[in-house]
């Protein structure tokens, strides 16, 4: 078993590149992780890892090896997925991936509600606004906010999430408020930006079409909620989900534009590789989260209500 623990190491440690992250995955401290790396090079006696203070990259074995090492702990995987399914018995670990926001407000509690249902299955939850590779970072699921890419994944919709371009009486006071889709572009908008990003520019719906709409301001950022929090303190417009600006929205801090023209909807959707899709724990999974992602939101500001305010 020591072996086969220290494979798993090495394999999260070379998808990672970094021993302290792929111990942190595995809940391994750095110690116990660098431990399991130098156990596998004595019994194999080769060096897998060229180390310095600033990086760690494979040898050229440490690659080959790689490739080996990940079919055997895949094959693991799925053999263990096969034996809970027939007892009925699930347990192991499941790596999901979701955006910043929609993850802490909605996929963090209901992942934690169904560990509590589901004790022996762990949940190892990564949160970031830049897309993931899901399977070069061997990533069970990803939740997905907005376009969905094109790819042989699976993907499975929960529904379309309309979008609201808001900003905040301040800022409407101080710059005007625009009532034209291309009036945008006069003005600041809060901008989504990472390298890869595919929101550098909007998409409203107009009577003759979709219209695309390159804007620019002072402030972008890779963390959605930031570009809220910048919008609440007047400093620019902003375009999300309604959902995510509700509480705002109803309290008057942002104002709901261009009611007319509303920017195209966000898919809400998950995927998973086609091979994870015959794993019990992440069919299980995956129906659990669908389900109550749809009746929270069901419950709450998927549409723009009649009472909040818009700015005309």
């Amino acid at each position: 078993m020591s072996y086969l623990e220290s494979l798993r190491v090495f394999v999260r440690v070379s998808e990672l590149g970094s021993i302290t992250a792929g111990g942190r995955d595995l809940r391994l401290t750095p110690a116990v992780a660098s431990k399991r790396i130098k156990e596998l090079e004595g019994r194999l006696g080769v060096r897998l890892f060229n180390r310095t203070t600033r990086k760690l990259t494979q040898t050229e074995i440490g690659r080959d090896f790689y490739e080996h090492a990940r079919r055997v702990i895949t094959a693991l995987e799925d053999a263990e997925a096969a034996v809970s399914g027939l007892s009925g018995h699930l347990r192991g670990t499941i790596r999901v991936a979701a955006p910043l926001g929609v993850g802490r407000s909605l996929i963090a509690p209901l992942a934690h509600r169904f560990g509590q249902d589901y004790p022996e299955i762990r949940i190892n939850l990564r949160l970031s606004d830049k897309r993931v590779d899901i399977l070069e970072d061997q990533i069970d699921m990803a939740f997905m906010l907005g376009d969905l890419p094109e790819s042989s994944l699976k993907q499975r919709k929960i529904m379309d999430a309309p979008r609201v371009i808001a900003a905040s009486p301040e800022y409407l006071a101080r710059c005007g408020t625009p009532h034209m889709p291309e009036e945008l572009k006069a003005h600041e908008c809060l901008l989504l930006r990472y390298p890869r990003s595919p929101e550098y520019f909007w998409t409203v719906r107009t009577g003759e079409g979709a219209l695309r709409l390159d804007l620019a301001g002072r402030l972008d950022c890779d963390d959605a909620s930031v570009l809220i929090a910048w919008a609440v303190a007047g400093a620019g417009i902003v375009n999300r989900p309604v959902f995510e600006l509700a509480a705002h929205l109803h309290s008057g801090a942002l104002v709901a534009l261009l009611p007319d023209t509303p920017p195209l909807p966000a898919t809400f959707a998950c995927l998973y590789p086609h091979r994870r899709q015959q794993d019990p724990k992440i069919r299980l999974f995956a129906d659990y989260m669908v389900r109550a992602c749809k009746g929270a939101l069901s419950k709450g500001a998927v549409a723009l209500p009649g009472a909040v305010a818009t700015a005309r």
